[in-house]
């Protein structure tokens, strides 16, 4: 496999990733019958953000690398909150699991 064939598919992969984060939330919240966010939807964000992120930075796309990497701290946040025992959001009543 070519180069950029291999990047073509790992940029694939990471919006694979990335999209499946809302098939997650979707199921998660049809479950319950209310809107929720579960941690499986942070981790599927960080991964897919990663991937991309080093797809972008291959691509050398300061925009995509910004947005990326504006997201990663978004999500490592919201999993270490998880972590730390927050369990309640104000906005979605989610429990974070």
């Amino acid at each position: 496999m070519n180069d950029t064939l291999a990047w073509i598919v790992v940029g694939f992969v990471g919006q694979a990733l990335f999209s499946a984060r809302f098939i997650i939330q979707w199921l998660a919240s049809e479950r319950a019958r209310r809107s929720i966010v579960p941690t499986a939807f942070w981790w599927f964000s960080l991964a897919g953000s990663a991937v991309l992120l080093a797809y972008a930075v291959h691509r050398e796309d300061p925009v995509f690398i910004t947005g990326q990497a504006a997201g990663l701290a978004i999500y490592l946040r919201n999993l270490h909150l998880i972590r730390s025992g927050f369990r309640q959001s104000p906005l979605s009543g989610d429990t974070g699991g």
